[in-house]
């Protein structure tokens, strides 16, 4: 385990996470995927903590990783369903919340499709003067910081499996392409990247990549937490509504699906020209560095945004990676927050 002393009580987004902050993530998963790798997967490390997995939204991937999480560390875990919850009966997410704190919960996975209610929650709970953490595991179209966080440690593990690290990834381009108007996961996912170092390229049709993205990481971010650096982290970040200058020379291709049911209005002419347009193949990864390597956050359309055969090839695919790394990283997380919550 690292020994660096870790003070988030709640983790909502990663716009003001320093670069030590992200090498104690990294390194602590390391530390629980050796665990991962054993015999007996578990350790004692929140015996007798409950976590509740608060998911107001539909999700496979991040729900079932949060929980296997608690698992590991031998946590209590508490799941709700909202479809079967009071909320049918009109009772508020915050009395929900407060339910939950009631049944002696110590941190809450919160997940909805509005953004700002694992942050309405963790100020409640901070009004309340209670030590409950709050994780956001992706709120609307604000951020998904888990996420992220796991895709930097697939790429950093990918280079350096013993000591994964920020800095890994300094001066490495990573074209993120599809749906990004939509998408938590590319907005965590340009915080995390642009401060390794990274060249960070968009790319998507106008409708679904506004010009203000452009202005997204240049706004001076005033953190609240101490930094041994105290310096503006140096962002590169730019925008292609074409995707041959996003892929020409990318280490990493990362593949957004396209998020139909939050799409208000016709943004796009058809699904078959997005996909001629800009799905990922093996043909256009010619324009890329030669080991380059593709990623997606799931769940894909196949032929949609990627083509089928490209997403089932290890030599390029990290996408199974991707969903394995996440427990290791989120075991780290809610370790990291129990400890920052004494």
């Amino acid at each position: 385990m690292t020994n660096t002393t870790w003070n988030r009580h709640h983790v909502i987004s990663l716009a003001d996470f320093q670069p030590e902050e992200y090498d104690t993530v990294l390194q602590t998963a390391a530390s629980f995927q050796e665990v991962l790798s054993r015999r007996t997967k578990r350790v004692p490390a929140l015996q007798g903590q409950v976590i509740a997995n608060l998911f107001f939204e539909s999700s496979t991937r991040t729900r079932s990783s949060f929980e296997l999480a608690a698992k590991r560390l031998s946590a209590d875990t508490l799941n709700f369903a909202p479809g079967t919850s009071s909320l049918t009966k009109g009772e508020t997410i915050l009395d929900t919340a407060k339910t939950y704190l009631a049944m002696g919960t110590d941190i809450m996975v919160i997940r909805h499709r509005e953004a700002g209610v694992p942050l309405a929650i963790a100020n409640e709970m901070d009004r309340l003067q209670t030590r409950v953490g709050v994780f956001n595991a992706g709120d609307g179209q604000h951020e998904h910081p888990s996420q992220a966080l796991l895709d930097l440690f697939t790429l950093c593990t990918l280079i350096d499996a013993e000591k994964p690290r920020l800095s890994l990834l300094k001066g490495k381009k990573i074209a993120i392409v599809g749906d990004i108007l939509h998408s938590r996961v590319a907005r965590s996912n340009i915080w995390s990247l642009t401060a390794s170092g990274a060249e960070v390229h968009l790319a998507a049709p106008p409708t679904l990549l506004p010009k203000w993205f452009a202005d997204f990481v240049t706004e001076p971010i005033q953190s609240t937490q101490p930094s041994t650096s105290n310096s503006q982290l140096p962002r590169k970040l730019f925008l292609h509504w074409s995707l041959e200058p996003a892929l020409k020379d990318a280490d990493v291709v990362m593949t957004l699906r396209l998020q139909r049911e939050r799409m208000t209005q016709h943004l796009l002419p058809s699904l078959r020209e997005y996909h001629q347009r800009y799905g990922i193949t093996k043909e256009r990864l010619q324009l890329c560095k030669p080991d380059v390597k593709v990623m997606h956050p799931g769940p894909t359309n196949r032929g949609v945004e990627i083509s089928s055969d490209l997403m089932d090839d290890p030599q390029f695919s990290l996408i199974s990676q991707q969903v394995t790394s996440g427990v290791a990283v989120r075991m780290a997380l809610l370790y990291l927050m129990s400890t920052g919550k004494m």
